[in-house]
């Protein structure tokens, strides 16, 4: 192979162990904080920088990018070494972090916002790949469920963090934060993780990225955009949706023709990797409906408070961190397909409950329903990493991982947008039935609540007659109950993909002499 040389360690070397898996916790800690601590900052960003209507696009620039970028980073780290693409995304994502905190207008925070993104992209799926070269596979599991615990953790705290400094401090910080611990993080994998440099001509396909990013980026802007900024079948959102398709095709073909493609096809040729990528998709998906329409439910229907609303998915994130590191420790003891199958049933289960939920539905239930998605969520990521880094070797572990990353976050993105697209349709035909049921006076401001966003406005429930408010929150209900069922149906799909697992499951087996990092050797003690 060319490019970089991957070696593990020969013996014991557990402080640096220590001090690298440290670093890429608190990488990864970074990259989950970052935006749960926006979201709760927002607010007074746009207050100073004004900006409203692009309020939006400071989470969606993050998101593309941090998207897009994800192959190419876990090729070029297949390619020229973890250690070096993990300390170039790390260094951009610190930039964009510094410049958005000097960001005047709108405009330049959304652009630095996506130069913070592209470095995000490196974050997850390397740390995830140093892992895997770095242990062998019967303590892959342990490490993955605690990755997933510091991931569940950031979710839980984030809200919290951000309130507290653009409360205290500045909004400025809440991005300026990740200044001193992404250095730190930066010297210690600088120091700790070594790497021998390979021989030989490395070839990387400009050509194959350039059509993968133009044409995940038009896909990707046709669901942010559709619905939003055009109509569904508006011909700039067909033209993306076109453009997408071509792009990506071409893509296709560049990766049959090149020595060293970007995402070799052969990868899905092994039953393993395919099954994990198909279930990163789906989880994804599943994952974004509860992170997205529980709090609308709880605020919009239950009505609580939009700081309480914040904090509503802290018992799922909660038992998402115990159930993660619990499997981590159970991963040789159970078959891929035994985890799937545990886990989409929890999920399963919950999602159905949720599809039940009514107006008067008690909160202190709702949050029953949101521990079970938690334990059923939790064992997902950590077997997904494993399964695909098992089943493939130094050479293809980093753009396997990374290409488990980003079907993941494509699910999330396909996910939240054909369930808005339910809800609003559902909500619109209740709307509808509605107007015709109401007197005359209460018609015209049924109309308006068509965008379900303006019932989460305390002062605008507040204001609506108390029998129609009921009404509006009954048909919520009704158009939440809709994305709850494909939710369901999304989990159930996946039970079916996690049988095409078979018996496969994690297996002890020694590590070959050439697999993955190093790390620096421990200076000799004096006696």
């Amino acid at each position: 192979m060319t490019g970089a040389n991957h070696a593990l360690p020969e013996g014991k070397n557990q402080t640096s162990q220590r001090l690298v898996m440290t670093a890429l916790m608190l990488g990864m800690l970074l990259g989950a904080l970052d935006t749960t601590i926006i979201s709760t900052a927002m607010p007074r960003i746009v207050a100073e920088l004004g900006g409203l209507t692009y309020y939006s696009w400071v989470f969606s620039a993050y998101m593309l990018t941090s998207t897009i970028f994800v192959p190419l980073f876990g090729k070029l780290s297949d390619l020229f070494g973890r250690r070096l693409i993990y300390q170039i995304g790390l260094g951009l994502f610190i930039l964009g972090s510094v410049l958005c905190g000097f960001a005047t207008t709108i405009a330049e925070l959304i652009v630095y916002r996506g130069l913070q993104g592209i470095g995000g992209a490196s974050l997850m799926p390397i740390a995830i790949v140093i892992i895997g070269d770095l242990y062998p596979p019967e303590q892959r599991g342990k490490i993955q469920g605690l990755f997933g615990a510091v991931f569940g953790l950031a979710s839980v705290a984030g809200p919290a963090i951000g309130g507290f400094i653009t409360d205290y401090l500045s909004w400025k910080w809440a991005f300026w934060i990740n200044l001193p611990l992404g250095l730190a993080a930066m010297v210690v994998i600088a120091v700790g993780l070594k790497e021998s440099k390979g021989s030989g001509k490395v070839y990387v396909d400009y050509t194959g990225a350039a059509l993968l990013m133009a044409g995940m980026s038009a896909f990707l802007l046709a669901l942010i955009m559709g619905g939003v900024e055009f109509p569904w079948n508006s011909w700039q959102i067909n033209g993306l949706f076109a453009a997408s398709a071509v792009l990506t095709g071409l893509f296709l073909y560049v990766q049959t023709k090149v020595p060293e493609p970007l995402l070799p096809l052969r990868l899905f040729g092994n039953r393993i990797v395919s099954v994990s990528l198909l279930l990163g998709f789906l989880l994804g998906a599943a994952m974004f409906a509860a992170v997205s329409y529980i709090p609308l439910y709880v605020q919009g229907v239950i009505g609580v408070s939009a700081s309480l609303a914040g904090y509503v998915l802290t018992p799922l994130m909660l038992a998402m961190i115990v159930s993660s590191v619990v499997s981590g420790r159970l991963m040789t003891k159970v078959s891929y397909r035994g985890f799937v199958f545990y886990s989409m049933l929890m999920m399963a289960a919950s999602f159905f409950l949720l599809s039940l939920v009514e107006v008067n539905t008690p909160l202190w239930l709702v949050i029953a329903y949101m521990v079970l998605i938690g334990l059923g969520m939790g064992p997902m990521n950590p077997v997904l990493n494993i399964a695909v880094q098992n089943a493939t070797d130094a050479a293809t572990r980093g753009i396997a991982t990374s290409s488990l990353v980003f079907f993941r976050s494509i699910g999330g993105t396909v996910g939240v947008t054909v369930m808005g697209v339910f809800l609003n349709h559902e909500l619109t035909a209740q709307l509808q039935k509605l107007s015709s049921r109401v007197p005359a006076a209460f018609a015209s401001q049924v109309e308006k609540f068509s965008n379900p966003q303006l019932l989460l406005n305390q002062e605008v429930r507040a204001a609506v007659p108390v029998e129609l408010l009921a009404l509006l929150k009954q048909a919520m209900t009704v158009a939440i109950n809709h994305v709850f069922l494909v939710a369901f149906a999304i989990v159930v799909l996946g039970i079916v993909v996690g049988s095409f697992y078979g018996k496969a499951r994690m297996i002890k087996r020694a590590m070959p002499p050439v697999t993955g990092a190093q790390l620096a050797p421990e200076p000799a003690k004096g006696r």
